[in-house]
């Protein structure tokens, strides 16, 4: 099998034992909100940012933790936090921190009963392969988190599709909001 087919093939594994009914309530949630804020580390941290970019074409009002113009958090906001172990020291932190004050908390992680897990409003699994590799998580011939990555994408794709539906909005409204100055 090619590597390309490979890694096809093991990110649909994961992707069909995914609920889409917790896909398209996230969806909901988010769109019923007031701000969203994500947050993530390493390359977990980048899918989330490429979904707080996407969001915002979609006319979300949306920040990334750490970012120097992200304002403070407040109750009623949303905070999607990406943790493939659901132990990454500060998304863990930050999750806790924005609980503590309010808001309502998505987490993405192989671990439900992780401490992201167990502090999370509500829980989007996403049973692939950590950098961990720990007993009874599915095997992966990528590297680190790779198959995580991949999958949280994918399933962020399909919130920010869902969302759009919800809110109406089509490809020439987000086109409208993508960056003209580059």
């Amino acid at each position: 099998m090619s590597k390309l087919k490979e890694i096809l093939s093991e990110a649909s594994e994961v992707l069909e034992r995914v609920d889409e009914a917790d896909v398209t309530e996230t969806a909901v949630l988010l769109a019923g909100g007031q701000r969203i804020f994500v947050v993530g580390e390493g390359r977990s941290g980048l899918v989330a940012k490429s979904f707080a970019m996407r969001m915002m074409h979609l006319g979300a009002t949306v920040y990334v933790i750490g970012e120097t113009i992200t304002p403070s958090i407040s109750p009623g906001d949303i905070l999607v936090a990406v943790s493939g172990s659901g132990t990454t020291h500060g998304v863990v932190w930050t999750a806790q921190k924005a609980r503590e004050l309010g808001a309502f908390m998505i987490a993405l992680t192989t671990d439900g009963d992780s401490p992201l897990g167990k502090c999370a409003s509500r829980l989007l699994m996403i049973p692939a392969a950590t950098k961990q590799r720990r007993e009874g998580e599915r095997r992966s011939v990528q590297p680190l988190g790779s198959l995580f990555d991949q999958c949280v994408h994918l399933v962020l794709d399909s919130v920010c599709l869902s969302y759009a539906e919800l809110r109406g909005v089509d490809h020439l409204a987000a086109y409208k909001l993508h960056s003209n100055v580059e």
